[in-house]
């Protein structure tokens, strides 16, 4: 599957204008519940060593995930590299970055900064975290696996806040870590297309 340049950058856009529609409903759900997305967070140097130190385990896992034969795992990478991968297979790295971070300011605002947040008077610290990370995950589900993977990273970004209290470390985690997985899967697409084309 390929597209024209001009399907690319409307890809990109699509993406964008999605996730920019999350930051408008965190906005909106915040001023409902009186929990502003970003209430908590700060340009703090703290924050900033923190959410790129924690990247690279997520990355590590995408790494493990992506080199997986468990059968649930294999199911998935065919998902990806059929519906995902190909839809960034010749997306600059301008556009993928700014794909990252729509994606990481849009979700972490509405799932880590208002309903984490918002939960956490009524169900505690670890029962808003739970529920946050369960809804994470529903919000992916491409598959089970996939979703079951994304209420896991939903988790150790809510954690993240918790040990942070600080929102940015867990954007820019979300946003290096959706970077640097279209980065390596995009360059594994490319490994498979030229095996398949060299005789």
């Amino acid at each position: 599957m390929s597209f024209s340049r001009a399907v690319y950058g409307q890809i990109v856009w699509m993406i964008v204008i999605f996730e920019g529609g999350l930051l408008g409903l965190a906005i909106g759900l915040g001023w409902w519940v009186g929990q502003p997305p970003f209430a908590r967070m700060s340009l703090h140097w703290q924050a900033i060593v923190l959410g790129i130190v924690a990247t690279w385990p997520l990355l590590l896992g995408m790494w493990w995930c992506a080199r997986s034969s468990w059968g649930p795992l294999l199911r998935l990478q065919h998902e990806v590299f059929e519906k995902i991968v190909p839809a960034f297979a010749e997306c600059s790295y301008l556009e993928m970055t700014l794909v990252a971070v729509a994606a990481g300011l849009g979700e972490e605002a509405l799932f880590r900064g208002v309903i984490q947040i918002a939960l956490a008077d009524r169900l505690g610290p670890f029962g808003a975290l739970l529920l946050a990370s369960a809804l994470f995950g529903l919000g992916h589900l491409l598959t089970p696996t996939y979703a079951a993977i994304a209420a896991l990273l939903g988790l150790y970004l809510g954690g993240l806040l918790m040990v942070s209290d600080n929102l940015l470390s867990p954007i820019l985690v979300h946003a290096g870590y959706d970077l640097g997985a279209l980065l390596y899967l995009i360059r594994i697409h490319h490994i498979r297309q030229q095996s398949r084309h060299t005789p």
